[in-house]
């Protein structure tokens, strides 16, 4: 009796802890009082720093929960509810450093994956399940993972609220050196004889 009571004990006092260390967290994504929700989406990839930036800059401004959200493409090969282990996988670590950056700033984060065939498929489902008060996309970076041309069209024609699109400033080009640009063009051998007769 004494055994099983000892027992009980020890299994409130751990229920009691875990409900103690995770209310902080709760508390923390419940957002501002009289929360505004900006959706942030991005797919394929990292989300740039400078338009993370951005959308936390913004979200401090209108006191508002910062909605990161991760559109994960099921192929058309597989059914909708497939699990796709690895995908989840790869943004799990990138909704993390989004929710770590934003926390850091004092913005409220509730980080999301979604699931579609099409990265605005995917979209078009979370902005159907809950209202936002305004969206910041990701412009697309030429044949960079994420968000083509077609899918920004979209998201603009459709998108329910207010939307921004954030294209940061290209970094400054790099010019190579003649080596580089020489390589690029020639096979080793005739590298070398541009060499010596340079």
């Amino acid at each position: 009796m004494i055994v099983m009571t000892t027992v009980m004990a020890v299994l409130l006092a751990a229920i009691g802890l875990a409900v103690f260390l995770a209310a902080p967290r709760r508390r923390r994504r419940r957002g501002f009082v009289g929360s505004r929700r900006i959706l942030v989406p991005f797919t394929g990839g990292e989300l740039d720093e400078r338009v993370l930036a951005a959308a936390i800059r913004v979200s401090q401004a209108e006191r508002a929960t910062l909605v990161p959200a991760y559109l994960l493409v099921v192929p058309l090969r597989l059914p909708p509810d497939a699990p796709m282990e690895a995908e989840v996988a790869r943004a799990i670590p990138l909704l993390e450093a989004v929710e770590y950056a934003a926390l850091r700033a004092g913005v409220p984060v509730d980080a999301r994956i979604e699931k579609g065939r099409t990265p605005t498929h995917a979209l078009q489902q979370i902005w159907e399940k809950e209202p936002f008060t305004r969206i910041i996309a990701p412009a697309p970076r030429g044949r960079a993972e994420g968000f083509t041309p077609k899918d920004m069209t979209w998201i603009l024609t459709h998108a329910p609220v207010e939307t921004l699109v954030l294209r940061p400033t290209p970094e400054p080009l790099r010019r190579p050196g003649r080596s580089a640009a020489v390589q690029a063009r020639f096979p080793a051998r005739r590298l070398e004889q541009l060499n010596r007769v340079s």
